[in-house]
This record gives C-alpha cells, sequence and structure tokens, in this order.
C-alpha cells in the first residue's frame, strides 16, 4: 500500500465562473485553477518560437540585399520588435483584442496592460489574457518587420522606426481586431483566417509595396548596376531555417492550445513548405537548369505564408495544393513589379501579399468541419462548424474575397497616406541621399557594417609592400587590390 504522503500533488482544473474580474485576486486565489499546464507550456513556447522568426525574417532580407547595406536589414527587424512590443504594450492589444471592442477597433480598456491577467483571453477559454497578449505582440512585430524590408538600399533609418509605431496602432491593430477579434465585421460576416493570411501576410505584403510605391526605385534601377544577386545565400537559407522552425508556433500556436488542431496545424505547415520548396525550385529549373538555393528558400516561404490562414482548417492532402498553388503563384508574382513599375527590392508583395490571398482564397475550397473541431470547441453547436466548398459551403468564397480585398485596400491605402504625411515632416523624410545610397545604408546610417572589410585591409594589407601579407608567404608580396566604392 503507497504512502498517502507520496501521492502525486496536482492542481484541479476548475471551470471559470465568469464573476471574477482579472480572473479572481492573486493574493487569496490560484488564478491557475482555470487553466490546463500543457495549454500554458504549448502557447508560452510558440510565443519564443514566433520571436525567432523576427530576426530569421532579418536574415532572409540581409542574404537578398546588397553587402553594404546587409546589417540596416537585420537592424531593421529587431528594431521592430522593440518598437512594437512597446506599442502592444501601449495601446496595441487594447486596440485589437479589448473584449469590449467594436468591429474595426477596439478601445483602451487595457491600456498598459491594465488589467490582464487571469481572466480567460478574448479568442479562447483556454489560455488567461496575459498569455493571449504576448503571444499575439509576437505577431505584431513580425507583420512589422516584414513590411518594413521595403527600405531596403534607400530608406532612412529615423523615419522607419517612427513608421513601425504609427502603421501598428492604425493599420495592424484594426485589421487584427477585425480578422481575430469576436466582435469584428470580419469575424461575424463568418471570414476564416486561423493564424495571419490577412492581417499578417496581406497587410506587411501591400504595405511593403505602398512603401516602395513612396520611396521611389533605387539608384540605377532597370539598368545593368542593379543587376546583383543575392550578396550571401547562406543567410537566406539561415533566415528560412528560423522562419520553417519558427511557422510551427506561428500556426500551431494558433490553436491556443496543445490539442489535435494544434498538431494537424503543424503537419500541413510543414507539408505546405516542403511542396513549395520543390515546386519554385522545378519552376526556376525550366528556365536556367540550375537548382536554386534562393528558388527553393523562396518556394519554402511562399508555401508557409499560403498555409497560414487555412492552417487549423484543412486536411493534409490540401497542404499539397496550397503548396504547389501557393509556390507557382508567388513565383510568378516575383514579375508584377515589373509590370507596375514598381521598385520592390526583396519581392515582399509577390510572397506576402500575394501568397496571403492564395492562402485565403484557397481555405474557402478545403476548409473541412472535421479539421476545424478537432479541438472539441464546436460540439455544443456542430452547425457553426468553420467550412469550405468540401463540406457545401460555397458562400465562404465570398467571406473569403471580401476580407482579402479589404485587408488590402486598407493596408495600401493606408500606408500610402502614413509615408506621404511623414514626408511632409522636418526629419522624417523617407529616402535617403543619393550619396548614402551610394555609400550604402549600413555605413551612412549605422556606422557599422555586416562584413567589417576596413579592418581586413588593415590587418592583410600593410603600407610596406615588403612586409609579407599573410604569415604563410615569405615569397614577393602582391599587389594590393583596389577595393571599390562599388564592390558588392
Amino acid at each position: 500500500m503507497e504512502d498517502d504522503n507520496n501521492h502525486l500533488d496536482y492542481i484541479p482544473l476548475v471551470s471559470f465562473n465568469g464573476t471574477k474580474p482579472f480572473g479572481g485576486d492573486s493574493v487569496s486565489q490560484n488564478l491557475n485553477i482555470w487553466y490546463e499546464s500543457g495549454n500554458y507550456a504549448w502557447v508560452m513556447i510558440s510565443t519564443a518560437l514566433v520571436l525567432l522568426m523576427i530576426p530569421g525574417v532579418g536574415f532572409f532580407y540581409s542574404g537578398l540585399a546588397r553587402r553594404k547595406s546587409a546589417l540596416s536589414l537585420i537592424w531593421l527587424s529587431m528594431m521592430a520588435t522593440a518598437v512594437v512590443s512597446f506599442q502592444w504594450f501601449f495601446w496595441g492589444y487594447s486596440l485589437a483584442f479589448s473584449h469590449t471592442g467594436g468591429k474595426f477597433i477596439g478601445n483602451l480598456d487595457n491600456f498598459g496592460f491594465r488589467g490582464l491577467l487571469g481572466h480567460p483571453s478574448v479568442a479562447s477559454d483556454k489560455i488567461p489574457d496575459l498569455l493571449f497578449a504576448v503571444y499575439q505582440g509576437m505577431f505584431s512585430a513580425i507583420t512589422v518587420a516584414l513590411a518594413i524590408g521595403a527600405a531596403a538600399e534607400r530608406g532612412r533609418m529615423l523615419p522607419c522606426v517612427v513608421f513601425m509605431f504609427v502603421w501598428a496602432t492604425l493599420i495592424y491593430d484594426p485589421i487584427a481586431c477585425w480578422t481575430w477579434n469576436p466582435s469584428g465585421w470580419s469575424v461575424k460576416m463568418g471570414g476564416l483566417d486561423f493564424a495571419g493570411g490577412t492581417p499578417v501576410h496581406i497587410s506587411s505584403g501591400s504595405a511593403a509595396l505602398a512603401y516602395s510605391l513612396m520611396l521611389g526605385k533605387r539608384r540605377g534601377h532597370g539598368t545593368h548596376e542593379l543587376n546583383y544577386r543575392p550578396h550571401n545565400v547562406t543567410h537566406i537559407v539561415l533566415g528560412t531555417v528560423f522562419l520553417w522552425v519558427g511557422w510551427f508556433g506561428f500556426n500551431g500556436g494558433s490553436a491556443l492550445a496543445a490539442n489535435l488542431r494544434a498538431v494537424m496545424a503543424c503537419v500541413v505547415t510543414n507539408l505546405a513548405a516542403s511542396v513549395g520548396g520543390i515546386t519554385w525550385c522545378l519552376l526556376d529549373y525550366r528556365l536556367e537548369q540550375k537548382w536554386s538555393t534562393v528558388g527553393f528558400c523562396s518556394g519554402v516561404i511562399a508555401g508557409l505564408v499560403s498555409i497560414t490562414p487555412g492552417s487549423g482548417f484543412v486536411p493534409p492532402w490540401a497542404a499539397v495544393i496550397y503548396g504547389v498553388v501557393g509556390g507557382a503563384a508567388c513565383n510568378y508574382a516575383t514579375k508584377l513589379k515589373f509590370v507596375i513599375g514598381v521598385d520592390d527590392a526583396l519581392d515582399i508583395f509577390a510572397e506576402h501579399g500575394v501568397g496571403g490571398i492564395v492562402g485565403n482564397i484557397l481555405t474557402a475550397f478545403f476548409a473541412a468541419d472535421y479539421i476545424a473541431n478537432l479541438d472539441g470547441s464546436y460540439l455544443d453547436d456542430p452547425s457553426s462548424i468553420p467550412r469550405g466548398w468540401v463540406n457545401g459551403h460555397y458562400e465562404q468564397l465570398g467571406y473569403q474575397v471580401a476580407d482579402s480585398v479589404a485587408g488590402f485596400v486598407y493596408s495600401f491605402g493606408g500606408t500610402c497616406i502614413i509615408l506621404f504625411i511623414m514626408n511632409l515632416i522636418p526629419g522624417l523624410s523617407l529616402r535617403a541621399t543619393e550619396e548614402a545610397e551610394v555609400l550604402g545604408i549600413d555605413d551612412a546610417e549605422l556606422g557599422e557594417f555586416a562584413y567589417d572589410y576596413v579592418e581586413l585591409t588593415r590587418e592583410v594589407i600593410s603600407e610596406d609592400d615588403t612586409v609579407p601579407k599573410m604569415s604563410s608567404d615569405n615569397g614577393p608580396s602582391v599587389q594590393r587590390p583596389n577595393i571599390s566604392e562599388k564592390a558588392r
């Protein structure tokens, strides 16, 4: 007979009774009794995974750019984390997810995270407000990081930082409210967006398109001077790895609990990414007979973007279609910038804007009731389970198109207005000078470099040609190389 003193201690789960402000008084009551510890753990891990994606964006963008502006893109992605985290605490969360929000935007009930503690979150009763707030804060940060890459190689840093705060407030927060807050108009209409097809990808892609348009083309655009390859493919691969891994928390964590729906979201996320990478690679191979690493990584991102809105609604076989269609659509969309004459340097709109639209539309076709109810949240009302054409719900296509168009128009138009006004304010002009662009944004704006070739020159190249250049060089010295300003 076991000793009673050796029994396992556990906290019995109690259903929240709805009468306790903030979830109860933490001084006199254990607020953890409302939630399962496994759900806590999964969403906290997912929060860290989404945070990991942000430097992934920076490395991906950095690798695609020229060497002399590589560090600035990593700096912008990290700064987006800091600026938006404060904005989210200050009023962003309240504007998006306050319990008494409206159809288009919330209110300031939770200003400065006021009142956020143990009360069930607005999106799920499986986790508390405070955990939901920090998780969703990472979504806001990565959305801004995705959009601000449009400043690549010719945008000033200070206006970018101001833009981060303003854009998150005026553009991201309202779209997040109408897409995910139960009081939002898209939710009430019946729009389906599991993890951010519209708030994250369509909004960031269209904002990047607007930023590229308002900023103007890079010096030498359309000439041989700007026909360059990505300066560091290793950075692109590293960024893709961070994003691919982090997307498990991005999509899987959006179940807001450790359950079968979260598992399915991870399954379809990985499958769509894999198929997207293969699709893009094959499309590039048919033209150049080269197995492009950059093409594969771009296809992986296209697959991940496309599956995002449907990741909690579609079965695994549909993920293959998301990967093929998403990869192909984003691949061909990279040609749009030449048609419309906008210098989208990093193809942000092609990857995220078009990928998000494709994902939203495909979700209308393949959303299945037996996937959407894997978390058991619709058992009390099976008729309300989200579904698409596979279940005969043909109206869903109209809902998805309406949500996509609204997100694009609002983000693109709003971003243009924000940037137009900012450009009129002294000190906030968007464009760097021509001299700064020639020198490189890293040197002109940061004074630091991704690769310090100045130090390399000091250590390897001596003023005295009779001194060996390397420790193993005992022979005649070689002529000093000419390091050009235009070195990539």
